[in-house]
C-alpha cells in the first residue's frame, strides 16, 4: 500500500504510474472528486492506511494512492488520483481526469452546499475522462448523522437518475471506504468481461497487469511465442 502527495502538477498526469513491482492482472486508474471539505483525502487514506488522517487540510494539487485488491479472483493495482475540490484548482485538476476508468464522487451529508454542486462534477468526469467511466457515489461523514442535511433518500433518487452506484460512508470509522473502491473495480472487471471496456483502447483507463494475461486475451494465432514468467 502506498500513498504519495503531489503538490506541483504532473505531465504524468494523465496516465499511469509505477511504484514497487507487485504483479496484477490489471490495473485501473480512478479518480476521487468532489467539493472542497468532502472528506476526499481522508477517504483516499482511509482505503491505503486503513486509517483516519488527524492532520487533513484542502488538497493543494493532487494526492495520489496505490492498492493492491483482489476483486472477484483478478489481482487489481488500483492508482488513485484525488484531486484539489477548491474552485480555484479546477482548471488545472481537471487535467487529471483524462482516461479515467471508475471514480468516486463525493459529498458530505452535513453540507448540502457540496450536494448541490454534485451535477457539476459529474458533467466534468462523463466530459473529461469518458461517458462510459464507472462512477459510484458516495454521501461522506456519515458518523455525523444528527447533523445530516442531505438525506439518503435523497441522494439514492439523483443516484438513480443519473445512474450511478450509492453508499455512504465515513472516513473516520472506516465505515463502506473499501466497499465504495471495491464495488466500482467490480464494476469495471464486470464490464470487461461483458465486453463493454476493453484494456486495448486508448484512454479507457485500464491497463493488463502483465504479459501472460494479454497473450491469453489475444486469438491463439497470435500466440506465437510463450508466455514470459512474470519478473515482479
Amino acid at each position: 500500500m502506498q500513498i504519495h502527495s503531489f503538490h506541483v502538477y504532473l505531465s504524468l498526469s494523465m496516465g499511469f504510474l509505477e511504484f514497487g513491482s507487485i504483479c496484477s492482472d490489471f490495473l485501473f486508474k480512478f479518480l476521487v472528486i468532489g467539493s472542497a471539505g468532502t472528506g476526499k483525502s481522508c477517504l483516499l487514506h482511509q482505503f491505503i492506511e486503513n486509517k483516519f488522517k488527524q492532520d487533513s487540510n484542502h488538497t493543494i494539487g493532487v494526492e495520489f494512492g496505490s492498492r493492491v485488491v483482489n476483486v472477484g479472483g483478478k489481482t487489481v493495482k488500483l492508482q488513485i488520483w484525488d484531486t484539489a475540490g477548491q474552485e480555484r484548482f479546477r482548471s488545472v485538476t481537471r487535467s487529471y481526469y483524462r482516461g479515467a476508468a471508475g471514480a468516486l464522487l463525493v459529498y458530505d451529508i452535513t453540507s448540502r452546499e457540496t450536494y448541490n454542486s454534485l451535477a457539476a462534477w459529474l458533467t466534468d468526469a462523463r466530459t473529461l475522462a469518458s461517458p462510459n467511466i464507472v462512477v459510484i457515489l458516495c454521501g461522506n461523514k456519515k458518523d455525523l448523522d444528527l447533523e445530516r442535511e442531505v438525506t439518503f433518500l435523497e441522494a439514492s433518487r439523483f443516484a438513480q437518475e443519473n445512474e450511478l452506484m450509492f453508499l455512504e460512508t465515513s472516513a473516520l470509522t472506516g465505515e463502506n471506504v473499501e466497499e465504495a473502491f471495491l464495488k466500482c473495480a467490480r464494476t469495471i472487471l464486470n464490464k470487461i468481461d461483458s465486453g463493454e471496456l476493453d484494456p486495448e483502447r486508448m484512454g479507457s483507463g485500464i491497463q493488463y497487469g502483465d504479459a501472460s494475461l494479454r497473450q491469453l486475451r489475444q486469438p491463439r494465432s497470435a500466440q506465437a511465442v510463450a508466455p514470459q514468467p512474470c519478473g515482479c
